[in-house]
Formats: C-alpha cells, structure tokens, sequence
C-alpha cells in the first residue's frame, strides 16, 4: 500500500439487528470502541448509530446482550485459538493411549 492509498474495505457491515443491539449496549454505557470491537466495525459506524445518523428508526434490543468489554485484542484471540490447538493435540493423545491399553 502506498502512502495516501486507503485500505481495503472489511466488508463487514452492520444490520438492523446488529444496530439494535448496538443501541441496547449504548443505552447499558457501553464504549463506543468496544461496541465496534464487538462487530468488528470502525468505530465511527457506532457514532453514527449513536447520533441517529442511521438506523434511526431502529429501536433498542430488549433481549440479552453481549458482555460489556473490553473484548480480547485480535493477538490474543490468535493466541488462545493456538492454545487450543495444542490442548486439542493433547486431547487427542490421550485418548488415543487409554484406547491403546483397553
């Protein structure tokens, strides 16, 4: 990428469903940031949200909600999925032995 370029778009895009839930987690006091963390959204799309800039006729989610976050960094969900890998590799050996000695 070249200075000036932008990035690619995620493609990720928010819903009607996604932005009641969205509201109902601004309504709790949720952040901002951690809300987009949650969807995996730029952040402004929750300040438009916010605003009443979209969505505006979407009401808040009544049912229950995500935690609040923060939420895990992408490095450290890339570390537990590693994690569980291994234990999943180890998992596996140990049935694989008590099966041998049946």
């Amino acid at each position: 990428m070249t200075m000036g370029s932008r990035a690619h778009k995620s493609g990720m895009v928010l819903n009607e469903a996604d932005a009641a839930i969205a509201k109902a987690m601004l309504a709790r006091g949720d952040r901002q940031h951690d809300i987009a963390a949650w969807f995996g959204v730029n952040g402004g799309r929750i300040a438009e949200i916010a605003t009443g800039h979209t969505f505006h006729w979407v009401e808040p989610y009544t049912g229950e909600l995500p935690p609040p976050g923060p939420y895990p960094r992408g490095r450290d969900a890339v570390a537990a999925l590693e994690a569980l890998a291994v234990a999943e590799q180890a998992l596996h050996a140990a049935r694989e032995a008590v099966l041998q000695h049946q």
